[in-house]
Order: C-alpha cells, then structure tokens, then sequence
C-alpha cells in the first residue's frame, strides 16, 4: 500500500500541497499518479485537505495535527486501517507530483525482494552537481552494496579531492508496518535534530537503509522556486 502524508501547515512553503499542478491540488496529483501502483491513501490532517481528497476520489484517514513528521503521520494511518503488521508500506511525499509511477513499482518490488536485509528503504538519483550546496537537496553516501551511510543537507561527501558522484536522496521511503511502528517508539535522535532528516534517527540506532539507485527527472516541491522550474520543465 502507498500512504502519502499530507500536512497542511507547511513552514518553509505555505499550503504547499494545495498548489496547482495543472489543474489539480499537488497532493491529488501525486496520489493519482502513483495510484497506477497499488492501493493509495492519503494520511491528512485537516478537514478541508480530506474533503478535497473525497472530492477527487482519493481515500484518505484523518490524523492528528501534533505529529512531528510524516512518518509519525503514517504511523497512526496503519492502526486506522488495520493493516498487517507485515504489509510493505510505500511513503511517497505529497510534494512529488512528477515522480514517475514505474520508479515507484520498481522500489515496492525491491523492498519485498529485500525485506530481511534491511530495516527500511528508500531512494537516491545522482544529483546535479550545481545544486549540491542547496540545503533542501539532502545528499546521502551509502556503503559498497548501497546500505546509507549518512544523509545531510550539507556537501556530502566533502570534496577536499576531486569528486563528481554526489547522491541524491528522494524523500521516497519503504518499511513493513512492523518496523515503522518500531521506528516510531525510537527516542528522536541528536543527528536527526541537527540536520532536521528523520532518517538519521534509524542510523543513529544502528539499524540498516538499503537504498535504490533511479533514474528521476521529478524534481520534488520544496519551495516555490521548485514549483517554478517544476511547472516550466513538466509543461514543456
């Protein structure tokens, strides 16, 4: 099953899933088309954000307003719908109108395939090298069989060398329900507070991110810069 959590109360870009995209809110779009990949619901937190999804035919579950992050969101989905503790849940951002439905099919086969090796899952694409020192560009460095290392917003690795091959992550993320209810019970990190990314908290207690490496021309919704450039590129 695909959860997208869709909080209405964005900092950094207000009412950011409620932004046009061609004609539809961004959070409608990024769960139609990724509906071609299995079952979708969206984990809202406000009534006017679950009559919009009703509206357009997207199942969606009210959640509370007070959790800290998407994940958390996710979490109490699962316990509303009742799930199997061992269903692979596929958490896709409500900011990613333009991910393509096949890299989403991909990285559900691979966290099915991979389910005893990891804890949990994501993605990462190989990132323009101009956007590299763009904090909301969060790279990750991963091992020799493509386990996370680290993830920041910072240069990653920092190249006192020459280096080209800088990863980045998509905000795209894979756990059996098991695990994302183990993940939530896990203290907030230091690392985690730092840099402001959730999925150091699994690294910083030891347990393992098997990452996918893709092919993505999506850019991800950030800020309204990203709107912007995403909107110029899409509707070209």
């Amino acid at each position: 099953m695909i959860i997208i959590p869709a909080r209405l109360g964005s900092t950094r870009f207000k009412d950011k899933i409620l932004c046009d995209i061609f004609g539809l809110p961004m959070f409608v779009a990024t769960a139609k088309r990724v509906s071609v990949c299995d079952d979708v619901v969206v984990a809202v937190d406000d009534e006017k954000v679950l009559q919009i999804a009703t509206s357009h035919g997207i199942k969606a579950v009210m959640t509370s307003q007070n959790h800290q992050s998407g994940t958390d969101r996710i979490n109490e989905a699962t316990k509303i719908l009742g799930l199997n503790e061992n269903e692979i849940i596929i958490n896709v951002q409500a900011d990613e109108p333009f991910i393509e439905p096949l890299n989403i099919t991909n990285f559900k086969e691979f966290c099915k395939n991979r389910q005893d090796e990891a804890f949990m899952f994501s993605c990462y694409k190989m990132a323009d090298e101009n956007l590299v020192d763009d904090t909301n560009l969060v790279k990750v460095v991963t091992d020799c069989n493509d386990f996370a290392l680290y993830f920041s917003r910072s240069r990653l690795p920092f190249n006192r060398a020459e280096f080209h091959d800088y990863k980045a992550h998509l905000g795209i993320y894979g756990y059996s329900v098991k695990s994302l209810n183990e993940f939530c019970m896990l203290p907030y990190s230091t690392l985690e507070n730092t840099e402001k990314l959730e999925q150091l908290r699994a690294l910083e207690n030891g347990k393992k991110i098997a990452m996918l490496k893709i092919k993505s021309d999506s850019i991800g919704i950030d800020s309204k810069a990203d709107l912007d450039r995403a909107l110029a590129r899409f509707r070209a």
